[in-house]
Parts: structure tokens; C-alpha cells; sequence
């Protein structure tokens, strides 16, 4: 299969340590052709330049809180036939582009999503969905891992997840990119629906997966708490007025402030913001609403291409490696862990205690996986609560369950 030149694009503001992070991820990829756009402001630019790679990324200066408007940046200097995006809060498994850029084999297919997993590396945050004009989301059920392209039902969009969707250039580029009317949320949504009604066909790719940390920004805690929901009543508006037919618009907007004071209540109750923050909160959605209904919607022009080429990132890959062993070694173990990214390798660390904890997974910013957890406890969350393993064994079946995401497997396709 031939393997396209993609452009994985970065959009980070105010978080330079979570911006450095995710670019070890993704500079860990098995893809045979990719370049690194960072769009980011000052304070980004300067500490992407201690990176030992930092000489090899597409460095783009844009500080205006404005995530439309920096993609769009980012597509502008983007060479590669394929666009593909991922949050400064993120971290992507080693194969992510080797899986999501894989249907774009065929020419029909447009975009391409895959699964994102949430804080704890394990459990998902969204798989497959697909979205309407009134920014429903429905799960959609798949019979196994495959990619599988799906073309919109009439009023309905596949959805791609912000942190983890892949885009034809060409295709995203003469669509004018992102609109910047929405300045944060509802962004990738209203791109989604703008393909549907082209008809295009959209993947969506479930070993393609991220895991996303919901990281402290302006917006919200490191809790998820919001801290401001302007942009996110202004998106709204903004997305009723383009996707939802006029009558049905002040019934979604109620419904709409209905679930968001639920949300807002449930935070207070567990103590995350107080009382007087639940009304101030929807104060500012609402005024953000009245900033969305002003917002001009325009034809969006075409994002010329650079005259700037592709610009390859090479990095020398000393592949996977596993290191396990048990918790008391935990410390020599990442010790381990540690050198071995140092000297190129990319490694997958299992530490297990001999007891029934629930597992979790975390990328380090050093280069390496670390999955830590009971020798009897649960990793996939629906499975059984407990189970009496041995050391080997569940070793073996935990190198199985991310094999094919982190590329774990040797040329025969073996764990």
C-alpha cells in the first residue's frame, strides 16, 4: 500500500509542558512519512525549542484564544496529502497514523476518525458517533476493530473527535478549513456536517486511538470544571443558525441550557465549583449566545498551499520494547524504561502488584508507556472484576489488548 505524506498539526496555547509531551508521542510514530505543524504562541515556540527535534517542526506563531482560525494556520503550511489533527492535551499510541491514514487508500474517502481514550488510558471517552444540525450525538455500533467508511444518512453527520481526525488536504482546503466563527467547540462538528452535505465519505478507524487528558486551560480545571462558558454559548448559536432549521432553534437552545445547568450542579455537588459559580457560569453562556447570533457566517475562501515543501520528520527508531516486572522494582523498572527512550526505543511498561487494583495507563513525557495495576484487577472495563492470573499470563494478555494500537508486533504479526 502506498503510504501518503500527512501533516500532523498541533494547536496549543498556554500549555507549553502538555504541548512538549504530546510531541514525544507523536514523534514516536511507526509512519513512514509524516511532518510536525505546531501552531502555538510565544511561550509554545520557545519551549518546543529544547526538544531534540524541536529544528525538525513546521513552527507557526499565533496567539489569538482562536482554535478555527490556527488550524486553518496550520493547513496553510501543511504539504502533505493527508491533514491530520490532535490536541497540545493529548498523546497519541504508536500507530495511530499508521491506522488512521489507512482508508485514505481509497480516493473517496474524505476524513477519518478514531477512538479516544480518557484520563485513565483505559476506559474510552468516544468511539464511534455520529451528530445532527442540533449537536445530538448517537453512538454507533461497530461489529469489530476494522476501519469502516460510512456516508451521512440525510440530517446526520459521521462524527471525528477534535484530537483525533484526519482530513484529505485538497478536499478540506477548497472547504475553506474551519470557520473561525467558532472560536472553540462545536469547530470539527460543524465541519463534519459541512462534508455530509457533500456527501463525503468518512472513516472511522477504532485501532487508531488517543489518549486524552482534559488538561487545565483558561476554560476549565484540571477537574474538567468549567471556569467560562462564553465560547461555548457562542458556538452554539452560531451552529443553529448553520445547521438547525429555524423553527426548531429556540427549543434545542432551552434544551441545550437545561443539560448544561444539570452538568453545571453536578460539579458543585461534588464540590468541584460553588453555588454562586452555577449561576455566573450561565450568565456567560448566555451573553456568549447573543455574541454567537452576531457573528457574521460567510462563504469561507480556499486556504492557498505554502510555497514551503514537506518537510520529513526523521527520527532513528530503536522499535518497541516491553519491560515488566512487578511493583516493589517499580523504580529500576522506569529507570529502565527511561534509557531505553533515550536511546531511540520506544517502550511499553507493564507493572503489576499482586492484588485486585483497577489498571491505568499514562504516557510519560520521557518517551515511554506505563501500565500499572493489580495482577488480578480489571484493565477493560467491562470485563470480569476479578481474575486469578499468573505474572506470565497476564503479562501476555496485556501486551495483546494495546499490541496492534503501539505496534507490538513483530513482521509475522506475533505479540
Amino acid at each position: 500500500m502506498k503510504q501518503l505524506p500527512v501533516s500532523v498539526i498541533v494547536v496549543s496555547r498556554g500549555r507549553p509542558r502538555s504541548l512538549r509531551r504530546t510531541l514525544m508521542g507523536i514523534s514516536q510514530q511507526v509512519y513512514p512519512q509524516f511532518e510536525i505543524i505546531v501552531v502555538t504562541d510565544s511561550e509554545g515556540i520557545d519551549a518546543v525549542q529544547f526538544l531534540d527535534f524541536g529544528h525538525q517542526l513546521k513552527l507557526v506563531e499565533f496567539d489569538e484564544p482562536n482554535i478555527s482560525a490556527a488550524r486553518n494556520h496550520g493547513v496553510a503550511v501543511a504539504a502533505g496529502e493527508v491533514v491530520a489533527f490532535i490536541d497540545d492535551d493529548a498523546v497519541p499510541e504508536t500507530g495511530w497514523l499508521w491506522h488512521l491514514v489507512a482508508p485514505f487508500a481509497r480516493t473517496d474517502v474524505a476524513a477519518a476518525g478514531g477512538f479516544v481514550r480518557g484520563r485513565n488510558g483505559i476506559a474510552f471517552q468516544w468511539k464511534a458517533r455520529s451528530v445532527d444540525g442540533a449537536a445530538q450525538h448517537c453512538d454507533i455500533s461497530l461489529g469489530n476493530d476494522k476501519p469502516v467508511e460510512m456516508t451521512p444518512s440525510k440530517g446526520r453527520a459521521v462524527k471525528t473527535e477534535g484530537t483525533n481526525m484526519a482530513f484529505r488536504r485538497d478536499v478540506l482546503a477548497e472547504m475553506g478549513g474551519f470557520d473561525p466563527a467558532f472560536r472553540y467547540y462545536l469547530d470539527e462538528t460543524d465541519l463534519n456536517l459541512r462534508l455530509a452535505d457533500q456527501g463525503a465519505i468518512t472513516a472511522i478507524v477504532p485501532l487508531a486511538e488517543v489518549h486524552h487528558g482534559y488538561f487545565e486551560s483558561v476554560r476549565r480545571s484540571a477537574r474538567r470544571a468549567p471556569r467560562d462558558l462564553h465560547d461555548v454559548g457562542a458556538s452554539m448559536a452560531v451552529f443553529l443558525r448553520k445547521h438547525c432549521s429555524q423553527e426548531a432553534r429556540a427549543k434545542v437552545w432551552t434544551e441545550y441550557q437545561r443539560g448544561q445547568r444539570r452538568r453545571l450542579v453536578d460539579f458543585m455537588v461534588r464540590g468541584e465549583i460553588m453555588p454562586g459559580d452555577v449561576a455566573r457560569l450561565m450568565r456567560s453562556m448566555r451573553v456568549g449566545h447573543s455574541d454567537g447570533m452576531e457573528r457574521p457566517i460567510s462563504v469561507l475562501p480556499r486556504i492557498a498551499r505554502s510555497s514551503e515543501g514537506f518537510r520529513a520528520f526523521e527520527r532513528t527508531s530503536g522499535g518497541a520494547v516491553v519491560i515488566a516486572g512487578r511493583h516493589w522494582r517499580r523504580r529500576k523498572i522506569l529507570e529502565e524504561a527511561q534509557s531505553a527512550a533515550i536511546s531511540g526505543k520506544v517502550p511499553s511498561v507493564f507493572v503489576f502488584s499482586r492484588t485486585g487494583l483497577f489498571h491505568k495507563v499514562i504516557y510519560h513525557s520521557e518517551g515511554y508507556w506505563e501500565q500499572v495495576g493489580g495482577l488480578f484487577g480489571r484493565s477493560d472495563r467491562n470485563g470480569r472484576l476479578f481474575r486469578l492470573m499468573g505474572f506470565r499470563n497476564r503479562l501476555k494478555s496485556e501486551k495483546q489488548r494495546v499490541a496492534r494500537q503501539r505496534m507490538l508486533m513483530d513482521e509475522g504479526g506475533n505479540v
